[in-house]
């Protein structure tokens, strides 16, 4: 099995200035308590050219960098942020298998649909950096060579074949071992993988037992680690706890953000987008707010979601300062993407999903709804106003096309479009026509409005068997001042009605 190895050199710093850009360039550490003592587990690089180094005691670092901030570290919090990273790569690597404290390994077996391995290296990097995060790659057929290289290798970026992983190995230094398996070689003067791969075994294994033996058969390219994928929650969720309770709205758009990035990320990677989300804010030092989310059209768009909570949370009233945010997608969707029409606005779009997304979420997810197909050959019945709700994923085009009973002959693809506004009962019309019987104006609005273009007929009818049987001709009408109707002639009266408006 091929496998990467996507290694993130101080991934707790990366991630503490993701979440916190003031930070770029600045001094800082994470400590954590060891012994009732504060001490240093990862330190920025500003904060180690002033000396700083880790497992110092925060007294002894803030001596040598009096403008030193800190902040603390918490494993949970660099493995949920590893896991959301896993899972945003699963559009290009299948599987994922976290190696804390700052990397992953990557399934690699989907090599071939990126242009091969060095692509795949290529385009996980690429993806990482648009999200801030800097790393190095490599794709080997061991763990441990995958992960040495990373670690230790001078290229940001490398393959090694498969069979070639004792050489790749051999320059690089004895501390790639890592932890006990390179004490036993330390005391033998030892420097690099190579001089290991080359001792005999039975000597490595008589000194080293049954750790020298697998430190040296990885040395040699022979790690037989499996390779365990990853298990992917059923709820998506995101949280983050504040280093300071955020008293007003704009410190907490920062964590809004971070949560949404890795929350549409790990959406993205599934290829899932959400429909419903709540957000919960618990509060300094007691209580909680529930926040309910409801969107116009299911997205994985961070951008649209930070927009949509920043104008709902405008206007709720809090108790308290927010310690902690919990984002939770409530109700997804597969995500089919949107494609666009030549012209089409972005920008606009996402300015109108928003606004439906606040409309639905302050006044309920009944005031905003959609114009269904219905099992109905009578035109006037053929749509209905639902709830939204997007489809299953298992739902086909079965049953949504309708059809005419009966067309007297083949009509032009633009008379099939059907209007958005459907009016319940049709409409009788005054109309004007001329000698040779075409329609001139109607009395639409409270006044004449004469006939810009017109097209058609199609004739549709049907419901024979029932006690309202119907034969229409229906055109297109561009009247003035109105835009587009349709409008028909009913054959067993002569007279015309207004059956809807285009947009």
């Amino acid at each position: 099995m091929r496998l990467g190895y996507l290694h993130f050199p101080r991934f707790p710093v990366q991630r503490k200035v993701i979440e916190l850009s003031e930070l770029t360039g600045k001094p800082f550490v994470l400590v954590e308590e060891v012994r009732g003592q504060q001490r240093v587990a990862c330190a920025s690089t500003s904060a180690l050219k002033a000396g700083v180094r880790p497992e110092m005691t925060l007294t002894a670092a803030s001596a040598l960098e009096p403008t030193l901030r800190h902040f603390t570290y918490r494993p949970e919090e660099e493995r949920r942020a590893l896991v959301a990273l896993g899972e945003m790569l699963m559009a290009l690597a299948p599987g994922f298998q976290v190696s804390e404290p700052d990397g992953l390994w990557l399934d690699a077996g989907a090599a071939h649909l990126v242009k091969g391995e060095e692509g795949l290296c290529a385009q996980v990097l690429e993806r990482c950096s648009e999200l801030g995060w800097r790393g190095r790659m490599v794709v080997a057929s061991e763990k441990f060579t995958a992960r040495a290289l990373a670690r230790h290798g001078a290229r940001h970026m490398d393959v090694v074949p498969d069979g070639e992983g004792a050489r790749a190995l051999a320059p690089l230094p004895l501390s790639a071992l890592e932890g006990p398996e390179q004490t036993a070689f330390v005391a033998l003067g030892l420097s690099t993988l190579g001089e290991v791969a080359s001792l005999p075994v039975g000597a490595v294994t008589a000194r080293g037992g049954a750790v020298g033996m697998r430190a040296h058969a990885r040395c040699r390219g022979g790690d037989e680690t499996p390779f365990l994928a990853e298990v992917l929650e059923e709820v998506l969720e995101e949280r983050l706890t504040l280093e300071w309770p955020a008293e007003s709205l704009e410190p907490l758009q920062f964590a809004l953000k971070t949560v949404l990035d890795r929350l549409c990320g790990r959406l993205g990677g599934r290829s899932r987008a959400a429909v419903r989300l709540s957000l919960t804010l618990k509060l300094d030092p007691s209580g909680r707010a529930v926040v309910p989310l409801t969107l116009a059209r299911p997205t994985a768009q961070a951008k649209m979601l930070l927009e949509l909570t920043r104008h709902r949370l405008s206007d709720v009233r809090l108790e308290g300062p927010v310690a902690e945010l919990l984002l939770r997608v409530e109700e997804d969707c597969e995500d089919g993407g949107q494609q666009l029409s030549l012209g089409d606005a972005p920008e606009g779009d996402a300015a109108l999903e928003v606004v439906l997304s606040r409309l639905a979420t302050a006044l309920g997810e009944e005031s905003l709804f959609m114009a269904a197909l219905e099992d109905s050959h009578r035109p006037e019945a053929g749509y209905a106003a639902r709830a939204f709700r997007p489809p299953p994923a298992s739902r086909g085009l079965e049953g949504e096309l309708l059809q005419p009973v009966v067309a007297a002959e083949p009509v032009p693809e633009v008379l099939r479009e059907r209007p958005s506004r459907m009016l319940g009962s049709p409409a009788s019309l005054d109309v004007e026509m001329s000698e040779a019987g075409e329609l001139m104006a109607a009395h639409l609005g409270g006044r004449w409005r004469r006939v810009v273009a017109l097209m058609g007929p199609e004739r549709l009818s049907g419901d024979w068997w029932d006690a309202r049987p119907y034969c229409r001709d229906y055109y297109r009408v561009h009247f003035e001042g109105i835009g587009q109707a349709w409008v028909f002639r009913d054959a067993r009266d002569g007279r015309f009605y207004l059956q809807g408006l285009f947009d």
